[in-house]
């Protein structure tokens, strides 16, 4: 197992930090296409504190990926526009090159990436991408590097690692390529660790494995982590605190307990009725959100989910509503007529005697 910080092992002489490891102020992140521009994140802000685990939950087109890949400042420099503001640890970070990030990827933030046969190179064995980070912000010696790469991949679950460090990334399942992207984010304890999607393609019993590493990586490491996916259930318990994001804004926030109790934004009501129920009969047919997200280079006006929301009334396709405060403190909603309000129970039934609603969309279908 490798050595943890010195405020995880309780060293008297080095105070634990405290305040936000990551601030997002009105981020916003568009690319330059033939069209126009597409406008992928637009004006996203939220903080998390040290040690806490965020998910930002949306359909494919959302702009989570993008969002993440912002934060790490991957994106293309020649394409993209920013605007708005990152900073990791009080040091504004958008928009550095990648000489000045370079000091901060691996050794401060990290990031598992959804498809570990593409982020893993193919014609380099396992060990020496390991290594890499490990000989260059740990200045270890190759045989100590070596010695880490091994103790790494066995803390990450992987077998016989003396011998897995001298093979190729094709020689290994899919499980265990995602174990190895862990364990190269991992290397060198960094702050704030960033996965996305790290279970996409992998059998459900595999990836409860790979979330139980994590989650175990994150308590022992004291990691600020941000956890990225589709799926509401991944991030059920696992999570301190929720960001639904549709069409590159965020819709809903709230603390994971009270999402799930009080979710209020329909996308997000839309969402829980995707998940399945383990009491539902086999060869149940799985629920889907209707229609298909907007074009983000002409983007409808007023709320971008209401051509596929059960509730939606004429003001949502003129007005775009904004984060409002729910009754529960750090619980924002973007909603003209919320899930469980007077106002929302009256809209769904307007629609529903118009006959506006589209099949499936209908929230009473289901019981929640």
């Amino acid at each position: 197992m490798s050595e943890l910080p010195d405020y995880v092992s309780g060293d008297a002489a080095r105070p634990v930090p405290t305040g936000p490891l990551l601030e997002v102020t009105d981020l916003s992140i568009s690319f330059a296409s033939p069209r126009g521009l597409v406008r992928a994140v637009n004006g996203v802000s939220f903080r998390v504190e040290r040690g806490r685990t965020i998910g930002i939950v949306g359909e494919s087109g959302s702009g989570k990926t993008v969002l993440s890949r912002s934060i790490m400042n991957l994106l293309p420099t020649q394409t993209t526009r920013r605007s708005g503001s990152v900073r990791f640890d009080g040091r504004e970070i958008l928009g550095l090159d990648a000489h000045d990030m370079r000091s901060l990827w691996g050794a401060e933030m990290a990031m598992v990436f959804q498809d570990p046969m593409t982020s893993l190179n193919p014609v380099v064995k396992i060990g020496r991408q390991i290594t890499e980070s490990l000989r260059l912000h740990l200045e270890l010696g190759r045989a100590d590097a070596v010695k880490r790469a091994v103790e790494l991949l066995e803390s990450v679950g992987i077998p016989e690692p003396g011998r897995r460090i001298r093979e190729y990334p094709h020689q290994l399942s899919g499980g265990m390529r995602q174990r190895v992207v862990i364990a190269i984010a991992l290397a060198c304890d960094p702050r704030l660790l960033l996965a996305d999607e790290p279970t996409t393609a992998l059998d459900v019993t595999v990836q409860a494995q790979i979330l139980d590493l994590l989650a175990r990586a994150q308590a022992e490491r004291h990691m600020t982590m941000l956890l990225v996916t589709h799926d509401l259930g991944v991030v059920a318990n696992r999570t301190d605190e929720i960001l639904v994001m549709y069409a590159g804004q965020v819709v809903e926030r709230a603390p994971t307990w009270r999402l799930f109790a009080d979710y209020r934004m329909p996308y997000t009501e839309a969402l829980m009725r995707s998940i399945p129920r383990i009491e539902q009969p086999s060869h149940t047919r799985l629920l889907t959100v209707p229609g298909r997200p907007p074009d983000l280079i002409d983007p409808p006006s007023g709320c971008p989910f209401a051509p596929r929301c059960a509730y939606a009334q004429d003001r949502c396709t003129l007005e775009a509503p904004p984060l409002i405060p729910a009754d529960t403190p750090g619980h924002d909603y973007a909603c003209w007529y919320p899930v469980g309000s007077d106002e929302g129970a009256a809209a769904l039934a307007v629609n529903r005697r118009l006959g506006r609603i589209q099949a499936g969309a209908d929230p009473t279908d289901v019981v929640a």
